[in-house]
């Protein structure tokens, strides 16, 4: 046992001797030239080739390394072994990750890379104006030098494309309104902002089927076209105009739209702006993937025909005034498209929707609501502004089904023929607006076959004060043609 010990003992210190004779003959920095080369002659023999993306990029962070980070939870969830989870402010939903120092394999168009997420101990900082996290973390991409140019040129955009995706999906929608006055907010933004959770969906929706796939699929085809608009020149923007009376779901519409595509909702209230630049500034402000608003327009424009005024030898229009505040201001001063005067015109109205300043952004729908579509311009209703016209009338027989499954939870099959029958032959002219029926279903929701024939009965009793009123009118409008056929 003394012999083994004995025999140890020689080698470390030959070992050691061996040691301080390299240090000597072979200095750091030789040494460091030497490992230097070495690193570089195995680069050249080897077939992968590596990419360090770090959080922080000098005192930025790294928009590709949270675009990688969103875009491998949607992998390692099923796959890793060792996840974290994370929530994200204003998520509805947990993600996973990569744990520290931990690697997945990834496949993308019949390529195989490796991804591993490496965290160290960042060294001791000086004084900085920003400081940095304790630890220093990124991710390290090991492809194939033959795969270099397809995972530079697709891979890459793939990732931040499927990133925004994700994020849209968990993160919450937001609900925006101008602030009063355009007063900014401690960032300098005109809109204030809370959490968007409306209910409403397409599913839920008292409208013609129909009518409601053709929706669905015009909204699905301008998410999906970029493209189409960058090859024919337009900006990626689409408008529609949601007319009819009040009641009859012209709200539960937008609410819809946003749920079906993701985006946030911008809810711009024209009374409290009052200048057309202070209009383009709310516009530059908004985000793409946005949904801007404009309830009720009828009431926030004056609609008056726009007439010609004989002053020299110009001619000029008269454009409607925006009411501001609640009076309507001149045009004064203003020629409709600068900001002094303390107005803003119908012309400044009809650039922001269709004009220069309308392709700040992208994949944006403008919203326009009225309940009298005779009142507004013809300019604001031409296609490239409001594209497709949507009229939300009465309660149909389509809707009404709708209706009793979401609110009494009844299939068409389970009411009687006869009752279904006499509601069809009634419901169109009764003309009940969605809003009227759902009131009454809601508060007759716990007795459901009551509820169903008391609706009858109002049916029936609407549709004949309809028809009584229609008789009247109809004889008015007799006795005053041979009033004017006298005169």
């Amino acid at each position: 046992m003394k012999e083994y010990w004995s025999s140890l003992a020689s080698l470390l210190g030959v070992l050691a001797f061996c040691q301080s004779l390299l240090h000597t003959i072979f200095p750091p920095e030789l040494r460091f030239a030497a490992l230097k080369l070495f690193h570089k002659l195995s680069h050249c023999f080897s077939s992968y080739v590596y990419f360090d993306i770090t959080e922080i990029d000098g005192v930025n962070t790294n928009e590709l390394y949270n675009a990688v980070q969103l875009y491998l939870s949607s992998s390692v969830s099923i796959s890793g072994n060792r996840l974290s989870l994370t929530r994200a402010v204003n998520s509805s939903a947990i993600t996973f990750g990569l744990a520290n120092n931990d690697c997945i394999l990834d496949f993308f168009d019949g390529v195989t890379v490796q991804w591993e997420h490496i965290v160290t101990q960042r060294q001791a900082q000086g004084y900085l104006w920003r400081p940095l996290p304790e630890e220093k973390r990124g991710f390290t991409l090991r492809i194939k030098k033959k795969d270099k140019p397809l995972i530079l040129d697709s891979y890459l955009d793939y990732i931040m494309g499927r990133a925004d995706e994700i994020r849209r999906k968990n993160q919450e929608r937001l609900l925006y309104t101008n602030s009063r006055g355009g007063s900014l907010d401690s960032r300098g933004n005109p809109w204030e902002s809370v959490p968007f959770k409306h209910p409403s969906t397409f599913d839920t929706l008292a409208m013609d089927p129909l009518k409601k796939q053709q929706i669905m699929e015009d909204l699905r085809d301008f998410a999906n076209s970029q493209s189409f608009y960058q090859q024919t020149g337009r900006a990626w923007k689409r408008g529609y105009l949601l007319y009819g009376p009040p009641g009859t779901g012209k709200s539960s519409m937008i609410a819809a739209m946003a749920n079906f595509l993701g985006y946030d909702v911008y809810d711009l209230e024209l009374t409290e702006v009052h200048t057309n630049s202070e209009l383009r500034k709310l516009l530059m402000k908004t985000t793409s993937k946005s949904i801007l608003v404009i309830e009720d327009i009828d009431c926030s424009i004056s609609f008056t025909d726009r007439k010609k005024k004989n002053s020299g030898t110009r001619n000029h229009y008269d454009f409607p005034d925006i009411r501001c505040g609640g009076r309507y201001s001149s045009l004064s001063g203003d020629d409709g498209r600068g900001g002094g005067g303390g107005s803003i015109t119908l012309s400044g109205l009809l650039n922001f929707t269709d004009g220069l300043w309308s392709c700040c952004g992208s994949e944006r729908i403008f919203v326009f609501t009225t309940n009298h579509i005779e009142k507004l311009d013809p300019a604001l209703l031409r296609s490239g502004r409001m594209d497709m016209h949507i009229f939300m009338n009465f309660c149909s027989y389509p809707a009404l089904k709708i209706l009793l499954k979401n609110y009494l939870n009844y299939e068409e099959n389970e009411i009687d023929d006869t009752l279904l029958q006499e509601i069809k032959e009634v419901i169109d002219k009764a003309k009940m607006t969605p809003a009227d029926v759902s009131e009454f279903l809601i508060k007759n929701r716990r007795y459901k076959n009551r509820a169903v024939a008391e609706l009858l009965e109002t049916l029936k009793s609407r549709a004949e004060k309809n028809e009584k009123n229609g008789g009247l009118r109809k004889k008015e409008m007799g006795l005053e043609e041979e009033e004017e056929e006298e005169e």
